[in-house]
């Protein structure tokens, strides 16, 4: 990267360009170093030896978001009970790809789109919701794991596209008095 430049006029218009040396590095430091392969190779190692808890725990997940899911349709979608359900889909948008289901990151993320504003949360499609759990579980169900699965990659597609209709259409009436 290229160290700043500023341009500075006299008092007769011309330019001067002025070079500012970027001395952070300098004064900061590097905290990390190098990195160390063995630290690297052990990291690595470690999480190879907890994966095979990663069903299980991607299982908890899921099973948290559907009884997320269960509160809704006993006390409908509020800001509250959407928000829990916000929290579970969240935590598995960030976890799907670390579990081995980049295509679970992408579903959690289209449904957290959905419902990631509070004041929007009840306006919500509960089918468009059930959709997102639904495909959620078939992606595990049937091990598609990332979108380069034809059918993986047209749901999440067509999930995508409706919460973006779905946004669309709610920002639209929100400006209609």
């Amino acid at each position: 990267m290229s160290e700043p430049a500023f341009r500075r006029p006299d008092a007769t218009g011309n330019v001067e360009m002025i070079q500012v040396p970027n001395t952070l590095k300098l004064k900061v430091g590097s905290r990390f170093g190098a990195l160390n392969p063995g630290a690297v190779a052990k990291a690595e190692a470690a999480l190879k030896s907890l994966s095979g808890q990663f069903a299980n725990w991607l299982q908890d997940e899921i099973n948290k978001l559907d009884a997320a899911r269960a509160v809704v349709k006993v006390k409908g979608l509020s800001v509250e009970t959407a928000g829990v359900l916000y929290t579970h889909a969240h935590d598995l948008k960030g976890l799907g790809g670390t579990y081995g289901f980049p295509i679970i990151t992408r579903i959690s993320g289209s449904l957290c789109r959905l419902i990631e504003e509070p004041q929007q949360r009840a306006n919500a499609p509960l089918g468009l919701i059930d959709a997102h759990i639904d495909a959620i579980k078939a992606a595990v169900r049937d091990n598609i794991t990332d979108s380069s699965h034809l059918m993986g990659r047209m749901i999440v597609e067509e999930l995508e596209r409706q919460v973006s209709a779905h946004i669309a259409a709610d920002k639209g009436s929100a400006t209609r008095p």
